[in-house]
């Protein structure tokens, strides 16, 4: 049916130019006027039909020549522009190639043609980038900083972000922590700080030491599932491990930054144990006494429960009620029993404790039960007995 429609209109559009044809054949052959042309002392008379043809053709003519001299007038603008179109093309080939040769690891050719796009490009900071880029990669301790200054001029054109980025990246890759650090933060006055830039952040935070930093932006790429939590946990973790190391032993910087973590971190038993030795570092025993309690309601460590013992003062008593509590729910955990021994014998229960050390070797051998009971009878003058606990705790 289309085909149809198009042979319809095509004799359609015949018919009417042969009705225009015939009637303007008429209208000629009808049209008896003439035109008379006086210029004395000459005069000319021609038919009104030639007169018309004549001033169409003439018409025609000096459009035709106007044409060609406004085109001749244009054509050194028109060669100009061409070649300006040859150069961009050229420059956007160039930048292409290096862009290809930069993932290539082809780094000296990549800046080889960056050059070139640098030079004929209408943005040259994208040429620059690429440049900057190789450069940085072969180590090149003239063209990196040269390449820098250009990128830096295209601030004006919408670069800046990039251009901050990139050199937060190469400061990080040359450990000058201090300035990736500075480029960041002028990254995030300018409302720059998206993922990409937190993951440059948190590596500078790293390498600086500031694990309270450190932490706290590790919870946000996490939050933002920039990482998952098999990779944010242990560098949480660490950075929380470190910074109570660093606050060792500022008993309130400590219990203000254990305030800080949430439930979670603070029942890890890694995180747990460091916070409780640095409280005992600091003479703080019921402050390291409560952080172990609590910690081992969630997870039960033996390390937390040797740790229990460690610390000599505080509440000692306190600290037996609750560990024989525990051995209602553990009663064959040997840990649990030597702690018990060490606590008895910190507070001269002497029976009690030689009785829990027993018991703890019954279960599970070991050097640090012997060496308690070698002491322990060495403090009640029992020396055929010690000696036989100290023989034990080296073959041990």
């Amino acid at each position: 049916m289309r085909r149809g429609a198009e042979v319809t209109r095509i004799l359609l559009w015949f018919l009417l130019l042969a009705l225009l044809a015939t009637g303007l054949a008429l209208v000629v052959s009808a049209n008896e006027g003439y035109v008379l042309l006086v210029l004395p002392p000459w005069r000319a008379e021609i038919s009104l039909n030639l007169f018309v043809l004549l001033a169409v053709v003439g018409f025609l003519l000096l459009y035709v020549l106007a044409r060609l001299i406004v085109h001749t007038l244009a054509l050194p603008r028109a060669v100009a522009e061409f070649r300006r179109r040859q150069r961009e093309r050229q420059a956007n080939a160039a930048l292409f190639d290096a862009w290809r040769l930069l993932q290539e690891g082809r780094y000296g050719h990549a800046l080889k043609s960056a050059e070139k796009a640098w030079a004929e490009h209408s943005r040259p900071p994208l040429a620059a980038f690429v440049a900057w880029r190789a450069a940085h990669i072969l180590r090149d301790a003239e063209g990196e900083p040269l390449w820098a200054g250009r990128a830096r001029e295209g601030d004006a054109g919408g670069f800046q972000a990039a251009r901050l980025m990139m050199e937060a990246e190469f400061a990080l890759d040359e450990h000058r922590f201090d300035e990736a650090r500075v480029a960041l933060q002028q990254l995030a006055d300018k409302g720059g700080r998206h993922i990409a830039a937190l993951r440059l952040l948190l590596r500078a935070e790293r390498g600086l030491g500031h694990w309270r930093e450190v932490a706290h932006l590790a919870r946000r790429l996490e939050k933002h599932k920039a990482l998952t939590a098999e990779q944010a946990t242990p560098l949480r973790n660490r950075a929380l491990l470190e910074l109570l190391r660093s606050l060792s032993p500022d008993v309130d910087a400590l219990q203000r930054a254990w305030r800080e973590m949430d439930a979670g971190e603070r029942s890890d038993p890694q995180l747990a144990l460091e916070m409780a030795q640095a409280l005992m570092a600091a003479n703080d025993c019921r402050g390291a006494q409560r952080v172990l309690e609590e910690a081992l309601a969630e997870h039960w460590e033996p390390a937390l429960v040797l740790a229990y013992a460690r610390c000599p003062g505080g509440d000692v008593l306190g600290r037996v009620a609750q560990a024989e509590k525990w051995l209602k729910e553990q009663p064959e955990d040997a840990v649990l029993l030597l702690t018990l021994g060490r606590l008895c014998r910190q507070q001269r229960l002497w029976g009690k404790a030689q009785s829990y050390l027993e018991a703890s070797l019954a279960i599970a051998s070991s050097r640090e039960a012997h060496l308690e009971l070698a002491q322990l009878f060495d403090q009640l003058e029992k020396s055929a007995l010690a000696i036989r606990h100290y023989r034990a705790a080296a073959e041990a």
